[in-house]
């Protein structure tokens, strides 16, 4: 038996598939098209899934049942002595405060570990490669939970939206904002920090958003090395809800950006997709932490 699992949900965008490679386990979210269940990665294809998005049919998800996380960790800790559980940021969703009631039980105390470093999509991921890298080097679930919280502006992520729409569709503009950004081909900059994803500012079109995208990550980037992290410890940050053939283009775009650097890529999750609409991006960095 091993010592130390790792359990995600995904919203960190990665599919079973590479889960079996990295050796955790991935919890699908549940979500809705027009009151139909699906979970993610279960029964529909990623670009069905932004097809029905970009025509029209409503979407809405939800939180996973508490069985269901409860499954998952019995499932994980039949094979490990303690688990780290990776949930949506409690920023972002209550299924991780939820996530937090339950490991509180007698059950689960002190065996499972929900690490809430304000992440989600490709950081999340790098939290989850970081914490790979140090159950192999002998640290125990607690150790690498306090670590991770204890960093949380080791990262940063700007996201671009390309059609406003789906930020009026899921409440967060109005319909009066929403046409006037349509009429001047108005692109939001989202920005992730501390769990929270805000506005950040906004773009005269597609080619402008890329490339502020990609300018406020490398400041931001600098900024963070000049007050003192190590860029030998940097992973930069690929992320998209563009279909499966067009996914490319961005990466190239980022790693043409920055070639000092290996860039990360990552399908942001269909629960993100779903408000920001086919098109969305997202570009940023994590820096590995020290221990």
């Amino acid at each position: 038996m091993k010592k130390t699992g790792i359990v995600t949900d995904s919203h960190s965008g990665v599919t079973k598939e590479q889960a079996a490679d990295m050796g955790i386990r991935v919890l699908p979210m549940p979500f809705y098209f027009d009151g139909v269940c699906f979970y993610e990665g279960e029964g529909i294809t990623r670009d069905e899934a932004l097809k029905r998005i970009e025509g029209g049919e409503k979407v809405t998800t939800t939180q996973p049942t508490p069985e269901a996380v409860m499954e998952i960790w019995d499932e994980a800790l039949s094979e490990n002595d303690e688990i780290l559980y990776f949930p949506i940021s409690s920023g972002l969703s209550g299924s991780c405060n939820t996530a937090m009631l339950l490991a509180s039980d007698d059950k689960y105390a002190g065996r499972v570990f929900v690490v809430d470093n304000g992440r989600i999509s490709v950081p999340q991921v790098c939290s989850i490669l970081d914490s790979l890298e140090m159950i192999e080097a002998g640290k125990d679930a607690a150790f690498i939970k306090d670590l991770l919280e204890s960093k949380p502006d080791d990262f940063d992520i700007y996201v671009g939206v390309e059609d406003i729409k789906y930020l009026k569709q899921g409440g967060r503009i109005s319909a009066a904002s929403a046409f006037i950004g349509k009429m001047l081909s108005i692109k939001p900059m989202l920005r992730l920090r501390r769990g929270l994803l805000e506005k950040y500012k906004e773009c005269r079109g597609s080619v402008k958003l890329r490339k502020e995208m990609i300018a406020s990550a490398r400041a931001s980037m600098e900024a963070m090395e000049a007050a003192g992290l190590d860029k030998n410890r940097l992973r930069v940050i690929s992320a998209s809800c563009l279909f499966s053939d067009e996914t490319s283009k961005w990466t190239d775009e980022v790693q043409d950006a920055f070639p000092e650097s290996r860039v990360i890529y990552g399908d942001l999750s269909l629960g993100i997709a779903c408000h920001l609409g086919p098109g969305g991006l997202g570009v940023g960095f994590s820096f590995t932490p020290e221990y």
